[in-house]
């Protein structure tokens, strides 16, 4: 489990990647492309400042003038050291939202409320939303379209059998391989596919692969095909999803600041990572979630677009855990966007719950325990929020 929440950002990362720059600490620049061999000090560094990484070419993803509040509430108590909590986990930022409103917010590392911070995976949750805003558009007909219907240049390949939900819920039987420890992997390989004029490049490496199982048969986390998710929606919509994001969530909905978001080596969001906001409107995303996909008045997704997507579509082998379209799920009904380095945004809607957070964990996955000490904290504002409505 550990291997696929890895999956986040790497394969990414070593494509576009080369070196975080700085005018300030230009002497601690990495020589090397890939992430986990930059040290603490230049994640530190390049996370709140991923586009200005060499040879990284992003797109923004505007905001509009009006910005949804998030009023200041009642400080949550805790009962424990936040400080200290925050300290172990390497968070950059903390952010507690309940019932719309401002319980817990705290920033270190050198970050703050005005900066930006990297996503990592938990793009891919942003990804799977624009495949709903897609179908309540009309540019995506069903989810039970073969995804081919959406991307032409899959055609004869393994994914002639897969369809769209099949897609978000990586189900789709294809073979991948996305162990970081082998060279030969897919992710490995894939970051080294070279440009095919006229198709992009995660198009020209995915048609490539085997069929392993029937499609939606078994569930297999690969970032190679939240990638395609996002050439789906860009070739559905005509536009790019930085445009469509902006569109019909970060403009509507009322995000405080723009957002970016890296290109591909050849142009297109890598919609499995990479993308960059605020704190704040990590949060704004959250709450967005809760309140059921309504942006300005108006319906993003189709009605029961988010009881689908936040809720157990694949078994993934962990008891009260699931996948849903890119969130992974838990039984108690909440669910969370997730990526490496401990990036995520934790919902919980039976206690109108947001909780997200950016930092620099040790290593990119969680081999220190980490993870379940977050999950813990995750219990732990639960079991607070539990004892003050019993009051």
């Amino acid at each position: 489990m550990r291997r696929y929440l890895a999956a986040a950002l790497l394969c990414a990362a070593v494509t576009a990647c080369t070196a975080p720059a700085s005018t300030q600490t230009t002497d601690t620049l990495p020589k090397d492309m890939n992430v986990l061999f930059w040290t603490q000090d230049q994640r530190d560094l390049a996370f709140r400042t991923m586009e200005t990484v060499p040879k990284v070419v992003v797109n923004t993803v505007e905001a509009g003038d009006v910005v949804y509040p998030l009023p200041q509430g009642q400080s949550i108590d805790l009962g424990i050291d936040v400080d200290a909590y925050m300290a172990k986990q390497r968070h950059a930022g903390l952010i507690i939202v309940q019932d719309g409103k401002i319980r817990l917010e705290k920033y270190a590392l050198g970050y703050g409320a005005a900066g930006r911070w990297t996503s990592f995976s938990v793009a891919k949750s942003f990804t799977s939303t624009l495949v709903g805003a897609a179908v309540k558009d009309g540019y995506i007909k069903s989810l039970d379209d073969k995804v081919t219907v959406y991307i032409p240049g899959l055609k004869g390949s393994a994914y002639d059998d897969v369809s769209v939900r099949q897609l978000l819920t990586m189900t789709s039987g294809v073979k991948w391989n996305e162990d970081y420890t082998d060279p030969k992997s897919d992710v490995a390989l894939f970051n080294m596919q070279k440009p095919v004029a006229g198709e992009d490049v995660t198009v020209s490496y995915m048609k490539t692969l085997p069929r392993d199982v029937p499609a939606g048969s078994k569930w297999l986390y690969s970032t190679g095909e939240t990638n395609l998710i996002g050439v789906l929606v860009s070739s559905a919509t005509g536009k790019s999803l930085s445009a469509y994001l902006s569109e019909k969530i970060w403009k509507p909905f009322g995000m405080e600041q723009d957002a970016v978001w890296m290109l591909g080596a050849t142009g297109h969001e890598i919609s499995g990572c990479c993308i960059s906001a605020s704190l704040k409107d990590y949060a704004r995303l959250g709450q967005f979630v809760l309140n059921g996909g309504i942006a300005d008045g108006a319906k993003v997704v189709p009605d029961d677009w988010f009881a689908a997507a936040t809720t157990k579509q694949a078994d993934i082998g962990l008891p009260g855990r699931g996948y849903g379209y890119q969130w992974w799920t838990n039984d108690d009904g909440s669910f969370a966007a997730q990526g490496i380095f401990g990036q995520g945004i934790f919902i919980d809607p039976k206690r109108k719950l947001v909780i997200a957070s950016n930092g620099n964990w040790p290593t990119a996955t969680d081999p220190e325990g980490v993870g379940a000490a977050r999950e813990a904290f995750y219990k732990g504002v639960q079991a607070a929020l539990d004892k003050e409505a019993a009051k």
